[in-house]
């Protein structure tokens, strides 16, 4: 099975896994890369999924639907271009042969899910969309600090090599934030370097993984002495993992 980042617009990934004959993608915003995809590879488009409603994510889905030879798959509690299978926490999607366990993670959206690969015989996919980010975490557009971190640790919980595939190239931005937060973090600085050097070769810097993100995404690490230093330098009301996230993601919003 083949793991392609197809880039669209200025900063998303579109997800695609294919066979060498058939493809399923992750939340198409735009059908181009999509289309210039299958066609240069000789591929049917057996399937999509989706995570949330945003049309960066969703854009393209009508556009893609001539070419589709099997259902879209969507969060049961957002507005998705229909007709698509509404899905909810607990549900498995059957895709090229992978079985993939649905998990609500609200807090981007109120309604986002994530697609957690099951019965993997190599390190597992994770289709997070943008809850989780390498080194950072979306914003919150409709759900509550509360519902994000159980969200995230939710995502934290999985094992360690689950290939982290969000749907955005943030990495060196997000980097940038951490290190205000967490300055000493040596696993941190390493991280930047390697993906800056992904960056300068013109190469994404996904997926990652969970464990790496444990080591230095700062809304991973929510309990981390230094992490609620500076949450709470920057206003945090308490010690709770909680206070220290909604302080991370406040001081993130405004933070240049």
């Amino acid at each position: 099975m083949n793991l392609l980042a197809l880039p669209a617009f200025s900063d998303n990934y579109i997800w695609m896994l294919h066979d060498g004959r058939s493809a399923v993608v992750v939340d198409p915003g735009d059908a181009a890369p999509v289309q210039q995809a299958l066609e240069s590879l000789g591929l049917v488009l057996a399937g999509i999924l989706v995570t949330h409603h945003h049309p960066d994510h969703v854009g393209g889905v009508d556009e893609l639907r001539p070419l589709l030879q099997g259902p879209v798959h969507g969060p049961a509690r957002e507005r998705i271009p229909m007709p698509f299978v509404p899905h909810a926490d607990g549900d498995v999607v059957e895709v090229l042969g992978l079985r993939f366990a649905v998990m609500d993670v609200p807090g981007h959206t109120a309604g986002h899910i994530a697609y957690r690969q099951l019965d993997a015989d190599r390190a597992p996919l994770l289709f997070c969309g943008d809850t989780l980010f390498s080194g950072g975490c979306g914003r919150l557009f409709e759900g509550t600090p509360a519902q994000m971190s159980a969200s995230l640790a939710r995502l934290a919980a999985l094992p360690d090599d689950t290939r982290v595939c969000c749907t955005h190239e943030y990495t060196l931005s997000n980097l940038r934030f951490a290190a205000a937060v967490e300055p000493a973090n040596e696993a941190l600085a390493e991280y930047t370097r390697h993906c800056s050097a992904l960056r300068e070769a013109g190469e994404p810097t996904l997926p990652s993984t969970i464990a790496q993100e444990r080591r230095i995404n700062p809304f991973l690490r929510c309990s981390e002495p230094a992490v609620v230093a500076a949450a709470r330098a920057q206003g945090a009301a308490n010690d709770e993992p909680v206070a220290v996230f909604a302080a991370l993601r406040e001081w993130k919003n405004r933070f240049r």
